[in-house]
């Protein structure tokens, strides 16, 4: 089975978040910086900005996670990006060569 990530993103003034699960975390923050699904929820209300990720050994813990985290509150979302990313910082540049150790 194949590991799997839950993240979440925002735009430039941190007042929208999306929640989301990827099998490739940096290949899918690009998709939605390049606006790959022009429709997209993220496309409409730009959010380009990843705030939050966790790791799974499986996609099917991540997803499990991904649910928890959407029935959760608003505010339970911004603590959780508060505890390990107070100053809301685009964390791309730190997780952009995570999929390394996997090829």
């Amino acid at each position: 089975m194949k590991a799997g990530f839950i993240y979440i993103m925002t735009n430039k003034n941190n007042t929208t978040l999306y929640i989301g699960v990827t099998s490739h975390l940096p290949n899918r923050v690009v998709e939605h910086r390049q606006n790959k699904y022009q429709n997209s929820f993220t496309s409409r209300y730009n959010l380009y900005k990843l705030v939050y990720w966790e790791s799974f050994q499986e996609i099917g813990d991540a997803i499990t996670r991904e649910k928890q985290l959407k029935a959760g509150s608003r505010q339970r979302k911004i603590d959780l990006i508060n505890t390990t990313n107070p100053h809301w910082k685009d964390l791309y540049e730190d997780i952009k060569d995570i999929m390394d150790p996997f090829y």
